[in-house]
């Protein structure tokens, strides 16, 4: 679980985690300013602590290698915002365990389960224009490459340079594109989310960022897969 100011919903993400099939929980804080630490620690969960706010994906840079110390098999990244229903666990793994995928996605977009989710427009119509996007130069078809619920076997861990990636939230399209640029699978399920005030998200300004970054990226693979290795696909 990456955290940063989690604490409002982390004890409640952390109860809903289905623990007969999780043999270890790892929780890693970005410095937050808040109790998220001492709660998680006072839940038992194996606490790994940031020295400052290092970035999204500094954070989970760290929560993959901690994962993969502990010689785990198939490793799940979940919110401890309490977005994504953590019960859904099994079936993420599933898709792993049973060598149907090495990659599987929690969609906020299939079966219009944004729509249901009461997504905010702005998010849906955006992630709809850069999915399409995203497809068209990867020649993929997934209903979403943003969702922050995902699980990964740890071969793909393993096997891809992933600290050479953005500190930054962008790390989280880096990482599809260069599962897909290395042949491995991404499967699906369907995924309803809530949104509240306490759930994390990010100012538009970062949004715009984002949405940049993603159209750099599949610019990107699109080049390396003709031939010209650039940017993280060098590696």
């Amino acid at each position: 679980m990456p955290a940063y100011n989690a604490q409002a919903t982390l004890k409640e993400t952390f109860e809903a985690i289905p623990k007969d099939i999780v043999d270890e929980i790892i929780l890693v804080d970005d410095f937050s300013q808040d109790n998220t630490v001492e709660i998680s620690k006072k839940l038992g969960i194996k606490t790994i602590c940031h020295n400052k706010n290092s970035g999204y994906g500094a954070n989970q840079k760290t929560c993959y290698n901690e994962a993969l110390k502990s010689n785990s098999d198939i490793i799940i990244m979940l919110h401890p915002d309490f977005q994504y229903d953590p019960r859904l666990i099994p079936s993420l793994a599933s898709l792993i365990a049973y060598n149907n995928y090495d990659c599987a996605i929690a969609s906020r977009m299939l079966v219009n389960s944004a729509k249901y989710s009461k997504m905010p427009k702005y998010k849906y119509f955006a992630n709809k224009f850069l999915t399409a996007f995203q497809n068209f130069l990867l020649n993929k078809g997934l209903s979403e490459y943003h969702s922050g619920y995902r699980a990964f076997s740890a071969k793909i861990l393993k096997n891809i340079n992933f600290e050479k990636l953005s500190n930054d939230f962008i790390f989280d399209n880096q990482m599809l594109a260069l599962i897909y640029y290395k042949n491995y699978t991404i499967g699906e399920i369907s995924c309803p989310t809530k949104y509240f005030d306490g759930a994390s998200s990010i100012n538009l300004i970062r949004s715009i960022k984002y949405g940049l970054g993603v159209l750099l990226i599949s610019i990107q693979y699109r080049i390396a897969k003709m031939g010209l290795k650039t940017s993280i696909f060098k590696f």
